[in-house]
């Protein structure tokens, strides 16, 4: 599994990158076909302090799930984010198991109709 760390208007510490490593490791269980990470942290400049923005990009087979999140540190926002992805590659864990079990309930239709032809 391939992450990648980008940080804008910051210099991220190892810490934090393996904090969010670690919670990515988590998630990779959610869906088996992960591809990698794409991980971008921003320092925004804003008066408020939630001005920590996470972004991250879970390249899977097909399309990719993208959840982005801002807060007041960057672990609540990887938090966030985390918890968003989950319920995003989640669902397109079970389209894809439900497109899988539609294509094998048309297989034994349509072998069951050859059956009853012969």
């Amino acid at each position: 599994m391939n992450i990648t760390f980008n940080s804008v208007h910051f210099k991220a510490d190892q810490k934090l990158e393996s904090f969010i490593s670690e919670k990515l490791e988590k998630v990779a269980k959610v869906h088996d076909g992960i591809i990698g990470f794409d991980i971008t942290m921003k320092l925004e400049n804003t008066e408020k302090p939630e001005n920590k923005m996470v972004e991250i990009r879970a390249k899977i087979r097909g399309n990719d799930a993208i959840a982005c999140k801002t807060a007041k540190t960057f672990e609540e926002a990887t938090d966030d984010v985390i918890d968003a992805l989950k319920k995003q590659l989640i669902k397109a864990k079970d389209k894809v198991r439900g497109k899988a079990e539609r294509q094998k309930g048309e297989r034994e239709k349509a072998e069951g109709r050859r059956e009853t032809e012969e």
